[in-house]
């Protein structure tokens, strides 16, 4: 995907709750072999700031779905791929363990619209895409350096906004000296990495909710 500083390194992503995440898919698809109808593709979902943690995933898509899509190639599914388990991991679905286990992850019906004709993800407010563009500018300069890629669809899509709108709020937050935005690269200011603490509290916070929900329901 576009915007990775480094090319070895998958880009980060975070989630609406404040989780920054590598999303590594080892493609391709795979038909099912045990006779059920569908095709499973393999990934793997570290915690950018502590990648000891992760989550082993297989992803399984259904017939449905697939007669939607124009390919199973990541130039067609990737970015709806990373959204549906970006979701996830926002639902608590997924637990970051330094041994995983692989977990099933339906990518179904659920994920698309066939009254709208597009991928449904979440439905972000103004105030959580403003803080997911935050977010997303502060840990890829913390973690990588550089100039953050804003001009990602996939971005766009998980929150359910046309790209132009995200990036038009992400002009009016340049416009508040966080940090400087040309031709959809951000570059941030020292006004953004200040509030260091917040966005890692809010990373600390979200990751122990989604843990106390785990060790909740193994009792």
């Amino acid at each position: 995907m576009s915007g990775n500083g480094n090319p070895t390194k998958p880009p980060i992503y975070v989630s609406l709750t404040g989780l920054p995440l590598r999303i590594e898919l080892h493609w391709p698809f795979q038909k099912s072999t045990a006779g059920a109808d569908f095709w499973t593709l393999h990934g793997e979902i570290r915690l950018a700031n502590s990648p000891e943690l992760r989550a082993l995933v297989a992803v399984n898509l259904s017939t449905t779905l697939r007669e939607v899509m124009p390919s199973v190639e990541p130039k067609d599914a990737e970015g709806s791929i990373i959204n549906a388990l970006r979701k996830e991991v926002d639902k608590k679905q997924l637990e970051f363990l330094k041994s995983a286990k692989l977990v099933p992850v339906h990518f179904s019906s659920r994920h698309y619209s066939f009254k709208r004709n597009k991928w449904v993800f979440e439905r972000g407010t103004e105030d959580e895409i403003r803080a997911l563009i935050e977010r997303k500018i502060y840990w890829h300069t913390k973690l990588e350096g550089g100039d953050v890629w804003l001009g990602d669809s996939t971005e766009a899509q998980y929150v359910d906004i046309e790209l132009d709108h995200f990036v038009e709020l992400a002009n009016k937050l340049a416009g508040q000296g966080l940090f400087k935005l040309e031709r959809r690269y951000a570059t941030a200011l020292p006004a953004l990495m200040a509030q260091g603490d917040r966005f890692e509290s809010e990373a600390a916070t979200a990751l122990q909710a989604l843990e106390k929900k785990h060790a909740f329901e193994r009792g």
